[in-house]
C-alpha cells in the first residue's frame, strides 16, 4: 500500500514561514554560514601569524596598513640589492672611465679654459677643477643606470600586481569577501547632520534626511580650488626663489673661493658649483618642510568646511588636496633639475636671463646628474629623519607631560585605565598621514630611481625603522582606536598605479636628457676615430668653442688673457666657420638618439608591464577556487536549513519524507520507460 502524504500549497507554506519568527531565522543562518566558513579556512591553512595578530587587536584597516608596510619593505629588498650592485659596479670602475681620466688628466682637461659661468664677475677656469664631481657623476651615470631603470619598471608592476593578489588572500582569510567597504563609507557623517540646516526626504527609506544644496556648495568648492591652487604656486614662487639664491649666490661662492687662500686645499672637490647646489638644496628641504606644516592645517580645515557628507567623501576630498600639494612640494624642485635645469641656457655671448636679471643656470661639464642625486638624497634623507623623529617625539613628549601633571595623584585615584585613556588620540587621520608618507616614498624610489640606485636602499632602511615605530607609538603612545573594517588600501592603490605608470617616463627621460649616456654611444659608434680606444677624445668632441673677442663688454671678463678661446658645453660650430654658434649636426644626431631611445624604452617597458599582468591573475587561482566553494556551500546550507524548517513546520517526519519523495521519483520512472 502506498504512503499517503499530504503535499502543501504554495500558500499554506507561506504563512507557515510568516509565522516564524524573522530575526531568530536570520540569525541561525548566519551562525551556521560562520561556522562553515570557519572551518573551511581552518583547512585552508595557517595565515600569516603578524598580518592576523595586527588585525585581532587593531582591526581590519590598521591590519592591512601594517601587512602591506611589510610587503613593501620585503620587496624594497630585492630593489635595494640590484641598486647597490648598480653602485658597485659605478665604484668599481670609476678609475677606468675615460672621461674622467681625461678631464683630470693635467695635458687633456688641464689645458682646457672653459667659459666664465657668470657674467662679469666669474672668471675663466679649467675643465680638471671638475676632477671630483665628474668621478662622483659617473658613479650613478654609468652604463649599469638604462639597466636599473628598466628594472625598476618591471619592479613596479611585480610590485603593484603581487601586491592585488596578497590583498585579495587577505580578504578570503580575513572573511571580508563580500564586505563593501562603500556601504559603510556612505554613512553620513556626524559632522554633516550638524551643519546640515536644510532636510530632503530619503526616497529608499522614506525619511527626512539632512540635505546640502548645490548652491551652498559651490562657494566653498570654489574656495578649496583657489586655495589649492594658491598654495601650490606658491610652492614653484618658492623654487623659483630658491633658482634665483643659486643665481645669484654663484658669483659670490666663485669670488669668496677664488680669493680665500684657506680654501685652496677644498678646491678640488668642494667647488662653487657644489657648495651652491649643496645650499640651494638645503634651503630648498626647508622650504618644503615649512610650506608643508601650514599647508597640512589649512587643508583638513577647507575640508571640514566642505562639509563632506560621507566618511569617503571626506577622505577622498583630502587625499586630493593633500596628494596634489605633496607631490608639487616634494617633486618640483627634482623635475627642474632633472628636465630644465641646463636646457635652454643659450651660448656665450648670448645667454638666456631670467627676468631680464640672472643668467640661467648651466649643468657642470659631467651633467646635471650629479645636482640631482645631491638634491634626491637631501630631501629624502631628510624627510625620512625628521618624519621618524616627529613620529616618536611628538607622542612621547604630550604623554609625559600629562603624566607630569598627575604625578601628584595616586595610583588609587588615577587608575590604569585612566592612564591608557589620557594618552594621546590616533585620530581618524592618524592612518591616512602614514600612508601619504609611504606613498611619498614611493614615488622618490620610483619617479627619479635611475639618478640615484641607492634611493631603494634608504627607503628600506627607513621601512625597517618605520614599522617598529609605528607598532610602538600605535601600542604604548595611542589610545587603542576604534577597529574598522577594510578590504584593501583604498585609493592609494590608484595612486601607485599612476605613480608607477608615470615613472617609465620620468627615468627615460632622465636617462636620455640628464644623463651622459646617450652623447657617449653617439660618439662611440658615430663619432669615435680610435679603434683602439674608442672613448677617447669624447670630452673634447662634447666642448664647442667660442671666441673671447665675440663676448659682449658687459659679460666678459674686464682683464686681458693670453688665450683667445674659452669652451663650453654644447654641439655648435666653431667661430671659424660659416655658421659659427648654430647647432651642429652632432646635435640632431644626439637629439634623435635620445628621442628614439624614449620611444623604444617606453615601448619596451609597457610591453613587458602588459605581458606580466596578461601573464599573473589579479586574484590567485586557489583562493578562486575556495571563494566559488564557500559560496556553494553558503547556497547549500541555506536551501538544507529552509528545507528542513520547513519539514518542522509541516510536522513531517525526514525519513517519512524522504521515503514518499523516492517513490514518487521511482513511480514517474516506471511511467516514463513504459510509455
Amino acid at each position: 500500500m502506498a504512503l499517503s502524504v499530504p503535499v502543501p500549497s504554495y500558500s499554506s507554506v507561506l504563512s507557515l514561514q510568516q509565522t516564524q519568527p524573522t530575526d531568530e531565522r536570520e540569525n541561525d543562518k548566519r551562525q551556521m554560514v560562520a561556522v562553515a566558513k570557519t572551518n573551511l579556512k581552518s583547512k585552508a591553512g595557517k595565515r600569516t601569524s603578524s598580518s592576523i595578530h595586527s588585525k585581532k587587536y587593531y582591526g581590519e584597516k590598521i591590519g592591512i596598513y601594517f601587512v602591506f608596510l611589510g610587503y613593501y619593505t620585503e620587496m624594497l629588498f630585492f630593489a635595494a640589492v640590484v641598486g647597490l650592485a648598480c653602485f658597485i659596479y659605478g665604484l668599481l670602475s670609476m678609475e677606468r672611465n675615460t672621461s674622467s681620466v681625461e678631464i683630470c688628466d693635467p695635458e687633456i682637461g688641464g689645458q682646457m679654459i672653459m667659459c666664465p659661468l657668470c657674467d662679469l664677475v666669474c672668471d675663466y677656469w679649467r675643465l680638471n677643477s671638475t676632477c671630483l664631481a665628474s668621478k662622483f657623476s659617473y658613479l650613478f651615470d654609468n652604463e649599469s643606470t638604462v639597466f636599473f631603470a628598466i628594472f625598476m619598471a618591471i619592479w613596479v608592476t611585480l610590485f603593484l600586481k603581487f601586491w592585488k593578489r596578497r590583498q585579495a588572500r587577505l580578504e578570503y582569510e580575513w572573511d571580508m569577501v563580500d564586505f563593501e567597504e562603500e556601504q559603510q563609507q556612505l554613512q553620513l557623517r556626524p559632522e554633516f547632520e550638524a551643519m546640515c540646516k536644510h532636510r530632503k526626504m530619503n526616497p529608499m527609506t522614506k525619511e527626512m534626511e539632512p540635505y546640502m544644496p548645490l548652491h551652498a556648495r559651490i562657494p566653498w568648492y570654489l574656495f578649496s580650488g583657489a586655495t589649492v591652487t594658491l598654495w601650490m604656486a606658491l610652492v614653484i614662487s618658492s623654487m623659483v626663489a630658491v633658482i634665483v639664491y643659486r643665481l645669484s649666490v654663484f658669483a659670490s661662492f666663485a669670488r669668496f673661493m677664488e680669493s680665500a687662500e684657506s680654501l685652496k686645499n677644498v678646491k678640488s672637490f668642494f667647488t662653487p658649483q657644489i657648495a651652491t647646489s649643496l645650499t640651494g638644496s638645503c634651503l630648498n628641504f626647508i622650504v618644503i618642510m615649512i610650506l608643508n606644516f601650514f599647508y597640512e592645517k589649512i587643508s583638513v580645515w577647507i575640508t571640514i568646511m566642505e562639509i563632506p557628507r560621507t566618511y569617503q567623501e571626506y577622505e577622498s576630498s583630502l587625499t586630493l588636496k593633500m596628494f596634489l600639494f605633496q607631490f608639487v612640494n616634494y617633486y618640483s624642485s627634482c623635475f627642474y633639475v632633472a628636465f630644465f635645469k641646463g636646457k635652454l641656457v643659450g651660448y656665450p655671448g648670448k645667454y638666456t636671463y631670467m627676468f631680464n636679471a640672472w643668467r640661467s643656470e648651466e649643468c657642470d661639464p659631467g651633467g646635471c646628474l650629479v645636482e640631482l642625486t645631491t638634491q634626491l638624497t637631501i630631501i629624502m634623507f631628510g624627510k625620512q629623519i625628521l618624519g621618524n623623529i616627529k613620529e616618536a617625539i611628538y607622542p612621547l613628549a604630550l604623554n609625559w607631560w600629562r603624566r607630569r601633571k598627575s604625578r601628584t595623584n595616586s595610583e588609587k585615584l588615577y587608575s590604569r585605565w585612566e592612564q591608557d585613556y589620557d594618552l594621546e588620540s590616533f585620530g581618524s587621520l592618524g592612518l591616512f598621514y602614514e600612508y601619504l608618507e609611504t606613498v611619498i616614498q614611493f614615488g622618490f624610489v620610483t619617479l627619479f630611481v635611475a639618478s640615484f640606485p641607492l634611493a631603494p636602499l634608504l627607503a628600506l632602511m627607513n621601512n625597517i625603522v618605520e614599522i617598529r615605530v609605528d607598532s610602538w607609538k600605535l601600542t604604548t603612545q595611542y589610545r587603542r582606536t576604534v577597529a574598522s573594517k577594510a578590504h584593501s588600501i583604498g585609493v592609494w592603490q590608484d595612486i601607485l598605479f599612476a605613480m608607477a605608470v608615470l615613472s617609465v617616463a620620468t627615468n627615460a627621460f632622465i636617462v636620455a636628457f640628464t644623463s651622459d649616456i646617450i652623447p657617449r654611444l653617439v660618439y662611440y659608434y658615430a663619432y669615435s676615430t680610435n679603434t683602439t680606444h674608442p672613448m677617447r677624445g669624447y670630452v673634447n668632441n662634447s666642448l664647442s668653442i667660442f671666441l673671447i673677442a665675440d663676448f659682449p663688454n658687459q659679460t666678459a671678463p674686464s682683464e686681458k688673457r693670453s688665450f683667445t678661446t674659452c669652451r663650453y658645453r654644447d654641439y655648435r660650430y666653431p667661430p671659424d666657420q660659416e655658421d659659427k654658434y648654430f647647432h651642429s649636426m652632432q646635435f640632431w644626431h644626439v637629439l634623435a638618439a635620445k628621442v628614439t631611445f624614449i620611444v623604444v624604452m617606453e615601448h619596451t617597458v609597457f610591453l613587458l608591464i602588459f605581458l606580466l599582468t596578461w601573464m599573473i591573475p589579479d586574484v590567485p587561482k586557489d583562493v578562486v577556487e575556495r571563494i566559488k566553494r564557500e559560496k556553494l556551500m553558503t547556497v547549500k546550507i541555506l536551501h538544507d536549513f529552509e528545507l528542513n524548517k520547513l519539514k518542522e513546520n509541516l510536522g513531517i517526519n525526514s525519513n517519512t519524507y524522504a521515503k514518499h519523495v523516492m517513490i514518487e521519483e521511482n513511480k514517474a520512472q516506471l511511467v516514463k520507460s513504459t510509455i
